[in-house]
């Protein structure tokens, strides 16, 4: 549910109030991508804050607190007069809906599981394949019977009314806060690799973990940028890269549907096999596939080619939130595991806070997007390297 209510920050649903936004500011394609960039930037360092308060606080008060935020954030969009309102309003969507709720449901998760986190991340994400799905076309009817404004202000009572209730009743902390264990086991699980990722000391370069220390953990995370960062940009502008296909504004809000279907259905099987195999080939399947994605909206030219190309894309997408879900907690355990999947979620907020804006650039340059297309197919590429030399050391755990 929190997943599901993360959508008005996330791009998908931002896609579609890009025209409005435009048409009643005046703001250049490149100058709200710049916006958008800014205010990524800002979410990618509130995760990091947010993983770092989780490891204290537990998660269940942060998202009652974020729930309440998040709904204010949308009431501001639909209150923006100027640049600057706009900017702060558009800053904490992203901080909050893309950040900080995600951050929270995955790191809950990672405590309440071990043998079948895979499944468990995967039946978390179809709150985000739901979300791709319904609201973009409910963004969609608003704008056009409301107006983007009030859309806004619509879809923040949506999130209040779901985050908060979800968070006072249902959610706890960890399964030992009640006496229980993960995955409902009788007998706890010991984690014998805790000492890796437990914080020994502060260090002054503000690396405080031997995990943040070594360069496998750094081959690994880096590459979180590339999904990010091509994704972003595929969906901030796929309006416009529909467009000028030939295709409709509505085909490009509806073909969303067909990216969660395929996405929950990738997420669902790679959840299970996650179970059983290392996190890494799933990963270089995710970025395999996303380089097939970029590859297609190159040639794309028709509605079948569209289709194709949302279906690979959907595929790439749900691959990379189970590597994404999984693969921190079983390297590194699940010990004050907010210091490490906060900053390997950063990187990937980082390249998505940067991806639409030099591919709106390129396109104001050339007049068209495919140069811009064509140049990120090197970051799958040198990802896919990358991965290939990271061999860190998977934690163990064993019952008492």
């Amino acid at each position: 549910m929190v997943v599901f209510s993360s959508g008005p920050g996330q791009s998908y649903v931002f896609s579609i109030f890009i025209d409005s936004i435009i048409s009643d500011t005046g703001l250049s394609r490149s100058g709200i991508s710049a916006l958008y960039m800014l205010s990524t930037g800002v979410s990618a360092a509130m995760v990091w804050i947010a993983s770092r308060m989780v490891d204290r606080v537990g998660p269940r008060m942060m998202l009652i607190a974020i729930g309440f935020a998040f709904a204010a954030a949308c009431f501001g969009m639909a209150a923006a007069t100027n640049i600057l309102l706009l900017y702060v309003a558009f800053a904490s969507l992203r901080a909050l809906g893309q950040g900080s709720l995600n951050i929270n449901a995955v790191l809950l998760v990672n405590q309440w599981f071990v043998a079948y986190r895979g499944r468990a991340i995967a039946f978390m994400g179809l709150g985000a394949v739901l979300s791709t799905a319904i609201f973009p076309p409910l963004a969609r009817a608003l704008i056009d019977n409301l107006g983007w404004r009030e859309a806004y202000a619509v879809l923040g009572i949506i999130v209040m009314s779901l985050i908060v209730p979800v968070s006072l009743l249902v959610i706890r902390n960890r399964p030992e806060d009640m006496s229980l264990s993960p995955d409902g086991r009788r007998q706890p699980y010991v984690d014998t690799a805790r000492h890796a990722d437990a914080v020994s000391q502060e260090v002054s370069s503000g690396l405080e973990t031997p995990a943040l220390r070594s360069l496998h953990f750094w081959l690994l995370a880096i590459p979180m940028a590339s999904p990010g960062m091509v994704s972003t940009a595929l969906v901030f502008h796929q309006t416009s890269i529909f467009k000028e296909a030939g295709l409709t504004a509505t085909l490009a809000a509806g073909v969303f549907v067909i990216f969660s279907v395929s996405a929950a259905f990738t997420s669902v099987i790679g959840g299970f096999v996650v179970e059983r195999v290392s996190p890494k080939p799933l990963y270089g399947f995710s970025l395999l596939m996303l380089l097939v994605s970029l590859l297609l909206a190159v040639v794309m030219n028709s509605a079948f080619v569209a289709v194709l190309y949302v279906i690979i894309m959907g595929v790439a997408n749900g691959a990379q939130q189970i590597v994404q879900g999984v693969i921190w907690a079983h390297y590194y355990g699940r010990h004050r595991l907010g210091r490490i999947q906060g900053p390997a979620m950063t990187i990937g907020i980082c390249g998505s806070a940067v991806g639409p804006f030099p591919l709106a650039l390129l396109h104001d340059v050339t007049g068209s997007y495919t140069f811009g297309l064509l140049v990120m197919i090197s970051l799958p590429v040198l990802s896919l390297i990358s991965i290939l030399f990271a061999h860190p050391t998977a934690s163990r755990v064993s019952t008492t």
